[in-house]
């Protein structure tokens, strides 16, 4: 496959969710399938994928490996192995670590929940630890919970941004398609040793442009940037609101939808609306804006984070929590007010152990009508850059628009 690099158009992928309705990958998918002719729920190849991730990462210029190097506090690995598990026609993966961090390999695959995912021990080269891979997979073992594919996927496990789509691609090619003579020109040496030693079919299938690889320390960078601008697609908003305030809450949220760009904004209330916040959250939303109208209790912020908590929802990406308070200067001085508030800080310690970032923000509360509008813009303005910046540095900050 010919990757992009690493400046190439953004991702059309929507985000990374561990489960969401089908999309265009699945659809595409579901269409090749039906036209195989494959029972509903079963597929007509048995597919696997092999890692190799056994590099040192020279290149990068780090003492870490660049496949454990952290995006927001993950291995970059990580992300790869989720972008594979969504895949649900691929049976299994197995990684290829040196012996010395298998153990760490471990603990990743347990810390993040991966499914389906089988070690072994890399090679010397990069080609050894694929041979070691293919090979575990082609064993007749009774004990083994491995079985013997019709079609293997090798990837990089430092390319994370893999769709179905391409995925979908190379298993067609190298089931139907054999070799032409651009594709030994401009291939990888990995279709030249398929053809010299195996006398297999090999197809070169062009990428997408955000399949690029992390090779220096830059592109962490990169990968980070794209990572947050995805997972900072969607805000739920949720309203803890006396009757007759609410309609302030609903001003911030229309000025959200007006001042953040391809933002979709959702709102609920935690009293009655407990079973729609449970489908935002397995809807993969990463976002959370907690108004309160004319109080300084905080409880409601509390029964989010509980329910954030609870739901595992931070286990992959770090989640965002904005607890909005709106407040009367003239009869709470703002001092009063703020410490009122500052109980944010140690809560927000505690939560950020479960990856969750916590920020307060102040609303002064009733104004005349352009200084509320100035404050609610000035507001979405901050709440757009917590969650887009996702910044551990400012969790327990208690910020005033």
């Amino acid at each position: 496959m010919e990757p992009g690099p690493p400046g190439g158009s953004r991702p059309a992928e929507r985000g990374p969710c561990l489960s969401s309705p089908l999309g265009a990958d699945q659809a595409a998918s579901a269409s090749w399938l039906s036209a195989a002719g494959a029972e509903p729920g079963r597929y007509p190849l048995a597919v696997a994928a092999v890692l190799p991730a056994g590099g040192c990462g020279e290149r990068m210029g780090v003492p870490t490996p660049k496949q454990f190097c952290p995006i927001l506090e993950r291995p970059l690995i990580s992300y790869t192995l989720q972008a594979l598990e969504r895949v649900r026609w691929i049976k299994d993966i197995v990684v290829a670590v040196t012996g010395e961090n298998i153990e760490a390999m471990n603990s990743i695959i347990q810390k993040y929940q991966h499914k389906r995912i089988s070690l072994v021990e890399a090679g010397v080269t990069r080609h050894r630890s694929i041979f070691n891979g293919l090979k575990v997979l082609a064993e007749d073992q009774t004990d083994s919970k491995l079985s013997k594919p019709e079609v293997v996927i090798i990837h990089d496990a430092v390319r994370p941004f893999v769709g179905e789509d391409v995925l979908l691609k190379v298993v067609i090619a190298a089931k139907e398609h054999g070799c032409s003579d651009y594709d030994l020109e401009f291939g990888t040496e990995c279709l030249q040793l398929a053809l010299k030693y195996c006398h297999t079919k090999a197809k070169l299938v062009e990428g997408s442009p955000d399949l690029w690889k992390v090779t220096y320390k830059r592109d962490l960078y990169a990968a980070e940037s794209i990572i947050k601008e995805r997972i900072s697609q969607e805000i739920c908003v949720v309203m803890d609101t006396k009757e007759g305030e609410e309609h302030v809450g609903h001003l911030l949220e229309e000025v959200l939808k007006s001042e953040i760009n391809r933002v979709k904004v959702t709102s609920g209330a935690l009293c009655h609306a407990g079973g729609d916040l449970q489908q935002i959250i397995l809807e993969q939303c990463y976002n959370f804006v907690c108004v309160n109208v004319m109080t300084s209790d905080f409880q409601e912020t509390q029964k989010l984070l509980s329910i954030l908590e609870q739901s595992n929802l931070s286990i992959l990406y770090p989640v965002v929590v904005v607890s909005v308070h709106f407040f009367d200067f003239k009869s709470v001085p703002l001092s009063q007010k703020m410490e009122n508030l500052m109980w944010i800080r140690e809560f927000a310690k505690e939560v950020k152990k479960r990856n969750i970032l916590l920020c307060g923000l102040l609303i002064c509360y009733p104004q005349d009508e352009q200084k509320l509008q100035e404050s609610l813009r000035q507001a979405a303005i901050i709440i757009a850059a917590l969650i887009k910046e996702r910044n551990s540095g400012l969790i327990g900050q208690l910020l005033i628009a």
